[in-house]
């Protein structure tokens, strides 16, 4: 038995190369169409996975404390109402907004 040599050229490779190309520019279009749907499916398989992903209680519980409650000063509020009460275009503006708001 004779040994092969396991010499590797670019010599040697240059005509498989040229033959390779020749085979993929003849599918090109097929080969580009079949990347970029794989890549857009991929994206959107991501997309639906990050979307349906529920929250873990320790997240949950930790978005809860730092969540500060708003508070309103007592005497706003009682300004604000006075306000609302001694002003009549805006009595009956809410009046009429209750009674049918899409007028």
């Amino acid at each position: 038995m004779s040994k092969k040599s396991t010499d590797i050229s670019l010599k040697q490779l240059k005509p498989l190369f040229h033959k390779a190309v020749r085979l993929t520019s003849r599918y090109a279009a097929i080969l580009f169409f079949l990347l970029v749907a794989s890549v857009y499916g991929f994206v959107l398989l991501r997309i639906n996975i990050l979307v349906s992903a529920q929250p873990s209680q320790s997240d949950i519980d930790a978005q809860t404390t730092t969540t500060a409650v708003p508070r309103v000063d007592p005497k706003v509020a009682e300004q604000l109402q006075n306000l609302q009460d001694n002003s009549v275009n805006v009595q009956t503006l809410f009046n009429d907004a209750r009674n049918n708001p899409f007028q």
